[in-house]
């Protein structure tokens, strides 16, 4: 009587474990193809493009400012005392310390409005890609960037209807 409880247990687990595989169903998605698809990604391009740029043209003068100012004082330090020229010096490599800590910032500050930006657009992907999931009765969806082998379902033609993408 005990080894058919046993047998029936191992039966029974093994008929559930096959029905749940069964009802499981995996698709697949490029979501970083999907994303560079998005029109709110080639929106977000050319503001990130404009604010480096700003950037970029601020930092450039700063720099020429900057390499005037050695220039100057490279020509002058013949006419100038020891400590006129070592204060010169400090002055000028604490410009240069200015220069490379406006760089970080202004780095920093392309990455977070990157970032602020691609928040909704990220959001805006996976609630479509949820929708489809549940639409078509998908169990898991996973990245086809990570994927070696991908003969399931792709998702990202029904996903670009779904956000009127072509």
């Amino acid at each position: 009587m005990k080894h058919f409880k046993t047998l029936l247990l191992i039966a029974i687990v093994t008929l559930g474990f096959n029905t749940l595989q069964a009802q499981t169903k995996i698709g697949h998605i490029s979501t970083d193809l999907l994303i560079s698809l998005m029109p709110e990604t080639k929106t977000m391009n050319a503001e990130i493009e404009k604010l480096s740029k700003t950037y970029e043209t601020e930092l450039k003068a700063e720099e020429s400012k900057l390499e005037a100012k050695l220039k100057r004082y490279d020509a002058e330090s013949g006419s100038q005392t020891d400590d006129v020229n070592q204060q010169r010096s400090v002055e000028v490599q604490k410009d240069q310390q200015n220069l490379y800590q406006a760089s970080q910032v202004a780095r920093e500050d392309i990455t977070n409005r990157r970032n602020e930006i691609l928040k909704p657009i990220l959001e805006k992907a996976k609630k479509a890609i949820d929708d489809v999931a549940t639409a078509q009765g998908f169990t898991y969806v996973l990245e086809a960037s990570t994927l070696i082998v991908a003969n399931g379902t792709d998702l990202l033609p029904a996903v670009k209807t779904k956000l009127g993408l072509k």
